[in-house]
């Protein structure tokens, strides 16, 4: 089959396009005819080899972690999944996305509602379920202020959109060129670059109530001191925790990062007081998700859909920094 991965970690350099042989569905995995696969910040990191702790690769390796299709076949012990189901989910262990046939982790799949398409579901599993699980952590109430930095991304956008739909205040944080999409998205568009968090003070003086960061580094620290008495921090990551506290103390009341520049944000995240936010990989959340995509309570952002032929240029259009949303590669 035809796959576009890596033999070995490294930089752009190191990916071509490949020919697999067709997988099998093992125990608990579910085989599926690729639609749509999603492209993210965490896919580039693991190529490097910045994840080889906690990601397990087996070379050779397709790029992405999530994806859309028609199942194919099922292993031993998958129920809830049969051939013609369309799907989405979460690539199963060692495998990857971006290849004619991919096994998706039964345990972290769902069937795609007719009203989601193909394109739209390969981009749940990552960014938009991340801030699915960021605002659920956060449980902030009706009428409160969220910050998100990095408004303009995929993680950003899907924050906006679904605090937004939670009754929520949002102000994102992104640059001029993303304005239309985060004021699309109902939120408060904050110009990012020297001065945002003045500009943030200026839409909410009084603080706010709970920050959603994905740009890390001084940025997030900068957003800690903007959390009101009583507010709380979010980033979106691995782990979890949460923490009560007041501005002007050793750390902000909770915090949860999707470290998209650095892995040195979650130690910062924790020393500020907070924690990176704990992941639910799983049907039920996935599920979830996508019924409110097929409601119309949300519609994910997918700027663009690059075909197979052109799954490099897709990557680099996400390892550049500069794309609206998310970026997804058709099967």
């Amino acid at each position: 089959m035809r796959a576009f991965g890596y033999t070995e970690y490294g930089g752009p350099e190191v990916m071509h396009h490949l020919e697999m042989e067709d997988p099998m569905p093992g125990e608990g995995q579910v085989l599926i005819r690729l639609a749509a696969a999603g492209v993210n910040p965490a896919d580039i990191k693991v190529r490097s080899g910045l994840r080889r702790d906690r990601i397990e690769v087996r070379f050779p390796m397709p790029m992405g972690r999530e994806a859309a299709g028609e199942v194919l076949d099922v292993g031993p012990g998958v129920t809830g999944f049969r051939p013609g189901d369309a799907v989405f989910g979460s690539t199963a262990a060692g495998t990857g996305a971006f290849a004619e046939q991919v096994l998706l982790s039964a345990a972290g799949s769902a069937l795609r509602p007719d009203a989601v398409s193909a394109e739209q579901a390969a981009s749940l599993p990552v960014s938009v379920c991340t801030a699915f699980d960021a605002l659920d952590e956060l449980d902030l109430p009706d009428g409160a202020t969220l910050l998100v930095l990095g408004a303009g991304g995929g993680v950003g956008t899907a924050a906006c959109g679904l605090a937004r739909d939670r009754g929520l205040t949002v102000l994102g944080v992104a640059s001029e060129s993303k304005r239309r999409i985060v004021e699309e998205l109902g939120a408060c568009h904050v110009v990012k670059g020297d001065g945002w968090s003045e500009r943030v003070r200026a839409e909410a003086p009084d603080g706010v109530d709970g920050v959603i960061d994905t740009v890390g580094g001084e940025t997030l620290r900068e957003a800690a001191g903007l959390l009101r008495v009583g507010g709380e921090e979010g980033e979106s990551g691995q782990g979890a925790g949460r923490r009560r506290g007041e501005r002007g103390q050793s750390g902000p009341n909770r915090s949860r990062v999707l470290p998209l520049r650095s892995v040195a944000d979650y130690e910062l995240a924790r020393e500020l007081g907070g924690a990176p936010v704990s992941r639910r990989r799983t049907t039920a959340v996935y599920s979830q998700v996508a019924e409110l995509v097929a409601a119309g309570h949300f519609t994910p952002v997918v700027s663009t859909a690059y075909p197979f032929s052109e799954a490099a240029e897709a990557v680099a259009a996400v390892e550049s920094g500069c794309p609206v949303g998310n970026v997804v590669v058709a099967g």
